[in-house]
């Protein structure tokens, strides 16, 4: 069974590049599953029109299928519950100047 931590890791490394923040900490991720050697993802975009999205998810994928064990990673868009900056962690809100 492949590691959530090792999966969360890899989705560090994908950052929104308008906001150089990863997806996990803005809270993108929705939720990770794993069948057998491959991997099921879904995430949504701060907004529905994101330029940067397809990207993301392309992203998003290189980085789980680089993960020892992983074959395919399936990273689906969804909207819904939307995002809000409540999603985000207390570091990317600092960051980003949330309070």
């Amino acid at each position: 069974m492949i590691d959530q931590e090792t999966l969360l890791t890899a989705l560090r490394t994908v950052k929104d590049p308008e906001l150089n923040v990863n997806v996990i900490d803005l809270g993108l991720v929705y939720s990770i599953q794993t069948h057998d050697d491959q991997v099921d993802v879904e995430m949504t975009l701060t907004t529905p029109a994101c330029p940067a999205g397809p990207e993301m998810l392309r992203n998003a994928v290189t980085a789980l299928e680089a993960v020892p064990g992983v074959s395919k990673a399936n990273v689906r868009l969804v909207m819904s519950p939307p995002w809000s900056p409540e999603k985000m962690t207390d570091a990317a809100r600092d960051e980003l100047g949330f309070f």
